[in-house]
Parts: structure tokens; C-alpha cells; sequence
């Protein structure tokens, strides 16, 4: 038994090996992470993972908060993100890692999760550790920090662009999700952000940032006993929570079958979105639903050879709670109606024409080559040892595995589950007169006649909190 368990093991590791180094990257800083790390717990609940690579001069650190933006209040997307701004308010404290340790700190908020990064030199490891302590237990929400903080992300959102392309993702999602989390720009909008209150932000780092929902990787120069002796010291007084918040919300409504028109005239361009919901992470199927989003791309473009010319893409996005899964492109007006009636026309095959052994494989390299290039690099992962954590996953070299060993079948099953259910929904954003005009021949259109919407429709809902209750 144990030989065959060593073996089993081997097998996995060689797996993962074979994977890193099937692009001829250079590894050498990256081959002791690659192994399984040293697991261990603290008595409030934190897991830490931690890679000790002995002469290595600097120290990477990752803590993931296993919540994110899917539980703003309703009315108030963007409050998960200004949470993480508010973890550092002190410009100082960013210039420290980047000016003195030549390192660098961020805080990435997405639906999920809440991920904060530090990287600094490893002989400062034990002040790291006391900045991060203080961010997470000492968090800076008196009135004054709320409101400059506040008041930036509102001037930051304020001044991103807002291209046709970034308008049609924020139309397909918030026509396919209504006011479910998802629908809702994780980063929020000045609207929604000025709606978040300093109570808010209270309530929410007391459900949210607890050192049982949360998980900390450290890899670098330091050594196991010395990570262990000083988050027990600065990290073993975070209180833990009495109970996690699951991720569990109350379903949306089917989507309007009708195609959406958003007015944005400028040129003769149109951008397209074709979306159904997806899978979540931790679907069986979630690996098959990548490697379809490959295939149906390859046959979109040979049914309009156009759009090789053009910015197009299928992707699918998989999250803790079902995701999306959408075809996107950027065409000429007079190609508007041929480029949707041929995305219909790819989700249809997929489920009736099964894959070829040429497409199959070709889709499985394609992804794995994209998994490859982000766990080559450190930062890529520790991020994939947090996912298991996060979406609750296999082990990696069992996910790899998964996804060299799909067949056909698989692929027809899981295009059954994802477009069988009828529940599309798409959205064209460009000269609204023009694109009407045109569409309204072939199927129901629906006109949004602003010509820079927020797309708002969450963004309405009454303030109460349904994005935050439990089914």
C-alpha cells in the first residue's frame, strides 16, 4: 500500500513538472515552490502554506480572504474593493516595500476574494508580518480615513475609460445576472461607491476578514520555524469568527431573450456579446467548459473568416457560484446580424457536432500552455495554491490530469449542461438606430437609448440586502 501510494504521488509530481516545462521556461527560482508545501495552522484557524528556499534574498507573501466582491450590498458594488483599499490607507506604507525593500505591496479584490501580496526582502520578514497584523486587526476606519479613501476610488473609477468593449462586458453581465452579485462591476461605480457607508465597511470586515475564512502562503528566504514562531506571535491574536458566511445567494432570473441595443455612436464598429451562465470553479465539468470556449472560438472564426481581422474572443469564467460563459467580438455594422446568427450557430454544434481529435487536442494544448505560463511564475503559484482553498478544488496535478484525460463526450456533455437551458442573452453596443435596423429583421430587440450608461440595473435595486442573504 504505501508503495503504491509513493507512486501515485510520483506520478502527480511529474505530472505538475512536465507541465512547467513543456515551454522551456527557466525554473531555477521556481523549483522548490513546485513541491508540496508545509501545511500548517494556527489555533485561530489561519492556514499557512510555506515554501523555505534556503539563500533566496527576498520573501513573497500572499494572505487570501475567501470573500469578495459577490457580497456588496445591493446598491453599494464596490464596497469589498474599498475595504481592501482601506487595509493600507498610508501612501508611506506602499513607498516602504517599493523604494526600500525594491518589493512591492497590492491588494487585488475580485468577486471572490480579497487577495493581498507583499513582497519585501526576507531579512525584514518579522516587520512584514507586523504590517500585515496591523492592517487586518488594527484596520483604519475612523470617519476621516473612510471618506479620503472613499473619495479616491471614486476619482479613480471616475477616470478609467470606459471603451465600447468595457460598456458591452458590463451590458452582458448585467443582463445575464440582473441583480445577482455577478451582475455588478466588482470595482462598483462614483454611484455605488458613494453609497458605502463607514457601517458598511464595519459590518463587513467583522463577517469577512477572519483568520478562519481566510489562507497565507509564504515562499522565499526565511525558514519554516522562523515563519511559525512569528505568526504565532504577531498573527495568533486576529480573532477568529464564530461562523464563515457561505457563498450561497439567491438565484437570478432568467434573462430577456431580446437582444440588447446600448446607444454608443462613434464609428461604423459594433461590439457583440453572446453569453449564457457558466459553471462554477468547482464543477466537475469546469475543465471541459475551458477547452470548449478554445474550439468554439477556432470554429466562430471559420464561419466569419472576419473576425480574424478584428479583437473577438469566447471565454469561460468559472466562480465560486456559476459564472459566464461568452462570445465577444468587435465587427462592421453590416456584419452584425451574420456574426450572432454564427455565434447561435457554434453553441448548437457543440452540442450536436462532437469535437474532432484535432480540435480536442489543440483546445487541451492551448489551455494548458496558459496554465504553464501562470504557474511558471511565482506570484501564478501561490495564486493556484489559494484557488484549492478558495473554490474548494482538487489538488492541481488531479485538476491537470482532469484536463489531458477529456475526451468528446465530455465536451458534448458539458456543452448539453451549459446551452441546453435556452437562457441566452447578448447585447450589441454601437449606433443604436443603425444596429436596430438591422436586427430587428432577424430577432426582438430592446433599446437602451443612453449613450454612456452605467449599465445600472443592480444598481437600482432597493438597499436592502439580497446579495447578501442566504437561500
Amino acid at each position: 500500500m504505501k508503495s503504491a501510494s509513493f507512486v501515485k504521488r510520483l506520478a502527480k509530481t511529474a505530472c505538475v513538472c512536465l507541465l512547467l516545462s513543456s515551454t522551456g521556461q527557466a525554473l531555477s527560482n521556481q523549483a522548490q515552490i513546485t513541491a508540496e508545501p508545509q501545511r500548517e495552522k494556527l489555533l485561530n484557524g489561519l492556514k499557512v502554506l510555506i515554501w523555505s528556499q534556503p539563500g533566496t534574498q527576498d520573501v513573497l507573501i500572499k494572505l487570501r480572504i475567501h470573500s469578495g466582491a459577490a457580497f456588496d450590498l445591493a446598491g453599494k458594488a464596490g464596497e469589498m474593493a474599498l475595504l481592501g483599499d482601506i487595509l493600507f490607507p498610508d501612501p508611506a506604507t506602499r513607498e516602504y516595500f517599493t523604494d526600500q525593500m525594491q518589493g512591492r505591496l497590492n491588494v487585488v479584490t475580485d468577486y471572490d476574494s480579497i487577495t493581498i501580496t507583499m513582497q519585501g526582502k526576507a531579512n525584514e520578514f518579522e516587520r512584514i508580518i507586523e504590517i500585515l497584523r496591523n492592517a487586518i486587526v488594527s484596520t483604519q476606519l475612523t470617519p476621516e480615513v473612510v471618506a479620503s479613501v472613499r473619495d479616491a476610488r471614486i476619482k479613480i473609477v471616475k477616470g478609467m475609460t470606459i471603451s465600447p468593449a468595457i460598456l458591452a462586458d458590463r451590458a452582458i453581465a448585467a443582463r445575464l445576472f440582473g441583480d445577482f452579485p455577478y451582475g455588478s462591476p466588482h470595482a462598483g461605480t462614483p454611484e455605488s461607491i458613494g453609497r458605502v457607508e463607514r457601517a458598511d465597511l464595519m459590518l463587513a470586515r467583522d463577517r469577512f476578514l477572519n483568520p478562519n475564512n481566510a489562507t497565507l502562503t509564504i515562499s522565499g528566504g526565511v525558514q519554516s520555524s522562523r515563519v511559525m514562531r512569528t505568526l504565532r506571535q504577531l498573527m495568533g491574536i486576529w480573532r477568529k469568527s464564530e461562523q464563515v458566511v457561505p457563498s450561497t445567494f439567491r438565484q437570478p432570473q432568467p434573462p430577456d431573450q431580446r437582444t440588447l441595443i446600448v446607444n454608443a455612436p462613434g464609428d461604423d464598429n459594433v461590439e457583440l456579446r453572446i453569453a449564457t451562465r457558466g459553471l462554477a470553479r468547482s464543477d466537475r465539468n469546469a475543465a471541459a467548459a475551458l477547452v470548449l470556449a478554445n474550439i468554439a472560438r477556432s470554429r466562430w472564426e471559420k464561419l466569419v473568416p472576419e473576425l480574424g481581422r478584428n479583437p473577438m474572443f469566447v471565454r469561460h469564467e468559472a466562480r465560486v457560484l456559476p459564472g459566464i460563459f461568452v462570445m465577444g467580438a468587435t465587427v462592421k455594422s453590416d456584419q452584425t446580424a451574420k456574426t450572432f446568427a454564427a455565434a447561435k450557430e457554434v453553441l448548437k454544434s457543440l452540442v450536436t457536432t462532437p469535437a474532432t481529435a484535432t480540435e480536442l487536442d489543440g483546445a487541451k494544448s492551448e489551455v494548458l500552455v496558459m496554465l504553464n505560463n501562470a504557474m511558471a511564475k511565482q506570484d501564478g503559484l501561490a495564486e493556484a495554491w489559494l484557488d484549492l482553498d478558495t473554490y474548494k478544488l482538487s489538488s492541481i496535478p488531479d485538476q491537470i490530469m482532469t484536463l489531458q484525460n477529456l475526451s468528446p463526450s465530455d465536451l458534448q456533455r458539458t456543452a448539453r449542461q451549459l446551452f441546453e437551458t435556452g437562457m441566452m442573452a447578448s447585447v450589441a453596443v454601437g449606433n443604436a438606430e443603425l444596429v436596430k435596423n438591422l436586427l430587428e429583421r432577424e430577432t426582438q430587440v430592446e433599446l437602451l437609448g443612453a449613450s454612456k450608461p452605467d449599465i445600472k440595473q443592480p444598481e437600482t435595486a432597493p438597499a436592502t440586502k439580497p446579495s447578501s442573504r442566504p437561500d
